[in-house]
């Protein structure tokens, strides 16, 4: 049996509380996009990803002291983690549990916020080391008394895959036995006028790999898994199985994909290897597909240069959830999981329009068909790309 094994998720995104929640969600085609109401903007007519529990709700739900020093990113992915606590059959977990986070912007969201008054109150500058993304960690961490590896990756967009990729990694080589891998990003100013400045932000609900498309809707997300060695998996249910994982970096632009695709090439084609497997094995690709002109494109001409005539089926999620950035590859870890489980491919929303230069067409409604396998594509600014490949445990 190949693979790492995957013994419980964990999942708060704009579609759901919790893993059901999410679930429901993408097998009735209800996405999750609207207008900001929890985050204050200026670009209040940019349609977001937005989870609609305010600070002060989550506080609640955590049960945290009013003077907490929490940032939204950390509470969301505390929240995530104690779904997968309560399915993982721990009372808490283990001392010796490894935890490896992915975020892109960690807790700038309280940094920007008070930014200002620093100087004049003191009693807010404990938020200043916040802007680390480190912080975002070690306060989840804390919360879950955990004492073994931790540690956390910043990738942009391919932050949580490559916390995956790097989990599995560890169980492989002996390193760590059981470990939580995943990431968590909030809605910030900062993340909104940052592409908004870039001009890929789009105005109405994103729509990826259509030829009409304007750009991404950003969201807010955190997801995570828990990864362990097969000795301590015992009678637990096993999820699905880390195959496959490869990462690779074109050096193409900070915030472009390569016209060519090539770092999406390699990083498919590596964890295609990683994983001993054909591309004809794959039977669903859960796409990066921002609903970016460049990156739809760059995606779609890497898939034909793996795949050549016959792309296996694909959709991309984003247009339920948003681009969650630093949490995204997580969750569409979890989608991916989700799929195998339930034998379902999940829909690509809003698509219209075959794109010209490639030709391929997304599923666009819900369809089962028996998952065996399935590749997920996590692709960061500074052209990091990762690619993993989840497998059904049998």
């Amino acid at each position: 049996m190949r693979g790492v094994a995957v013994t419980g998720m964990g999942l708060v995104s704009a579609i759901g509380n919790n893993i059901d929640e999410a679930h429901r969600s993408l097998r009735n085609g209800n996405d999750g996009i609207s207008l900001p109401e929890i985050l204050t903007t200026n670009l209040n007519d940019l349609p977001v990803g937005e989870i609609k529990l305010s600070n002060s709700q989550l506080t609640k739900i955590l049960e945290l002291p009013k003077d907490h020093s929490y940032t939204r990113a950390a509470m969301l992915g505390t929240l995530a983690i104690n779904e997968l606590l309560s399915n993982s059959n721990f009372d808490q977990f283990p001392e010796d549990t490894g935890f490896i986070s992915g975020t892109s912007i960690g807790g700038i969201d309280m940094t920007e916020e008070h930014f200002s008054d620093f100087i004049d109150k003191p009693e807010i500058r404990k938020y200043i080391q916040a802007q680390h993304p480190g912080y975002t960690t070690e306060k989840i961490a804390e919360y879950f008394n955990l004492k073994g590896v931790i540690t956390t990756i910043s990738t942009a967009c391919s932050s949580s895959a490559n916390a995956i990729m790097m989990g599995a990694r560890m169980i492989e080589s002996g390193k760590l036995k059981r470990v939580i891998v995943g990431g968590s990003d909030c809605l910030t100013r900062f993340t909104l006028n940052g592409f908004n400045s870039l001009k890929i932000l789009s105005q109405e609900k994103n729509k990826p790999f259509d030829e009409d498309r304007e750009g991404l809707n950003l969201g807010e997300a955190a997801a995570y898994l828990m990864l362990e060695a097969d000795e301590l998996v015992g009678e637990k249910e096993i999820l699905g199985r880390v195959s496959g994982y490869g990462n690779a970096n074109d050096a193409f632009h900070q915030t472009a994909s390569s016209e060519n695709g090539e770092g999406a090439y390699q990083a498919i084609s590596q964890a295609l290897k990683k994983a001993e497997i054909a591309g004809s094995e794959i039977d669903y690709i859960n796409a990066h597909g921002t609903g970016t002109v460049n990156n739809d494109l760059s995606e779609s001409v890497a898939l034909k240069r793996v795949f050549h005539d016959t792309v296996p089926e694909f959709s991309s999620t984003k247009a339920f959830t948003g681009h969650t950035l630093g949490a995204a590859g997580a969750v569409e870890a979890i989608f991916s999981l989700l799929a195998i489980q339930n034998n379902e491919i999940y829909p690509n929303l809003n698509f219209n329009s075959e794109m010209s230069e490639t030709s391929l067409k997304p599923v666009t409604q819900i369809q089962k068909k028996e998952i065996r396998t399935v590749l997920s594509n996590s692709f960061g600014f500074g052209g990091n790309c990762t690619s993993l490949i989840f497998q059904k445990d049998e």
